[in-house]
């Protein structure tokens, strides 16, 4: 295992790396802030302990241990221009970004899973997911984040690496790590599995529950209940897109080799990683009803109570 990896900046900005801390810290902790609200309302308000509201809580809490993953090496380099970065440290942020990571993607997948459930099965809906389901499928998460990524880090501490340890982020990824292996070592191969039994997989599954959800709602009569299960899920499949969509196309232009600029496929990865956790706050905030008027139910006060 080399001692040390080489991480890469924004191009550009190396020049002036203190630049770009005050937007890198806004959008982080606008993140924990927005992030923390929906946690903090939907903790408070019992009304709120149903199946979506609760996958909601543990999108929100993936979205606060994403990025608060991501910022060590991306302060480091803003504020030290500090490319390089200790195996054991590098191992170590890889190991939280991904298990938050794939947490974001299995709660989006059972998300998706719970809307196709509510609007394609309504009446089987309360039955179906109770109280005890939930908590299981929370428990399927947790196991399913840490079981995959458990091995990565023991695995590619004792790969032998023939390439130069230079990576082409600007924080530790596994499939990035496992590249610079020498041919045939198992730990390139365990991480290939990792990405194609969770990012492949889920996306695959929550486009097609989509797809059910859709051909419901075509089928409604009323355009009211239309709108109303549409504006329900307009703030999940939005969540899906800022999630995948960037993912997808870096994996399009690497697989196709597409020549574009170095700061392009950078911003490509900032976006993947550091958009979700800033954005959906606001997009469920606007999106879900519930959610907006407790938002402001708790944080404005009351006419009788400004009237004292």
């Amino acid at each position: 295992m080399a001692p040390t990896f080489l991480l890469v900046g924004m191009p550009g900005l190396s020049a002036v790396p203190s630049w770009w801390t005050i937007p890198l810290v806004a959008v982080y902790l606008l993140s924990v802030l927005g992030n923390s609200t929906i946690l903090w309302i939907i903790a408070l308000e019992p009304t709120l302990h149903c199946p979506m509201y609760s996958f909601l809580f543990l999108l929100s809490v993936s979205d606060v241990g994403l990025a608060t993953a991501l910022m060590p090496t991306l302060l480091g380099l803003a504020l030290a221009d500090a490319h390089a970065v200790p195996a054991s440290a590098c191992l170590l942020q890889m190991f939280f970004v991904h298990v938050f990571s794939i947490m974001e993607s299995s709660v989006l997948l059972a998300m998706a899973l719970d809307r196709a459930l509510a609007i394609c099965r309504p009446l089987h809906y309360s039955t179906l997911l109770t109280n005890d389901v939930i908590s299981k499928i929370s428990l399927a998460i947790a196991f399913r984040c840490l079981g995959l990524h458990l091995p990565l880090p023991f695995l590619l501490a004792h790969m032998p690496y023939c390439h130069p340890q230079v990576l082409t982020h600007s924080y530790c990824l596994h499939p990035d790590m496992a590249r610079l292996a020498c041919p045939g070592a198992w730990g390139a191969v365990y991480s290939l599995f990792v990405v194609l039994s969770a990012m492949g997989l889920d996306p695959l599954v929550i486009f097609f529950s989509y797809g059910l959800i859709g051909r419901v709602l075509q089928g409604l009569g009323s355009s009211e209940n239309r709108r109303k299960a549409g504006q329900t899920c307009a703030a999940h499949l939005s969540a899906v897109l800022l999630f995948y969509m960037p993912m997808i196309l870096l994996a399009l232009i690497d697989h196709l080799r597409v020549p574009i600029p170095q700061p392009a496929h950078t911003l490509l990865s900032y976006v993947h990683f550091l958009l979700p956790p800033l954005i959906n706050p606001i997009l469920y905030s606007i999106k879900l009803k519930e959610i907006r008027e407790r938002i402001l139910k708790r944080l404005l006060p009351r006419k009788g109570v400004a009237a004292q």
